[in-house]
């Protein structure tokens, strides 16, 4: 075989282990709270926003409220950046970060919010059954 094969093949391999480890290390996995706690890398928890935890320091832009699972347990997160535009409206918040002294240090936020078209739809739905208590 030619020189410039082995060249190339050789470079072609060590592209894909540094792309495979650079890909590695950008997941993120969803944890339960718990695990989040023990964990020592990036993490990545979701759950609904407690809206009588968040406080917002302009000053500083900090941002700390608190994130609620399914079972009711609470995790707080820290948050250093501008406030989400959307954040009161949220319906679920995924924080991306490491944790540290007992929250959250959140590097990005994902803020999910209501469709603007899921009243309607749930409107429909129920336009298209009976009245409860009428006979059909």
């Amino acid at each position: 075989m030619k020189r410039g094969y082995w060249i190339a093949a050789v470079l072609t391999l060590a592209f894909v282990g540094f792309g495979l480890t650079a890909f590695q290390k950008t997941l993120t996995p969803y944890l339960s709270f718990e695990e989040a706690r023990k964990a020592r890398g990036a993490v990545q928890v979701m759950g609904a926003l407690d809206k009588e935890s968040d406080r917002y320091d302009t000053k500083t832009e900090e941002l700390s409220f608190d994130l609620v699972d399914p079972n009711g347990h609470h995790m707080s997160v820290v948050y250093r950046g501008v406030r989400p535009g959307n954040f009161k409206d949220a319906i679920s918040i995924v924080a991306i970060g490491r944790f540290h002294d007992g929250h959250i240090e959140a590097e990005k936020l994902l803020v999910k919010c209501p469709s603007k078209y899921q009243g309607a739809e749930v409107e429909k739905a129920y336009a298209s059954q009976p009245a409860p208590g009428k006979a059909s």
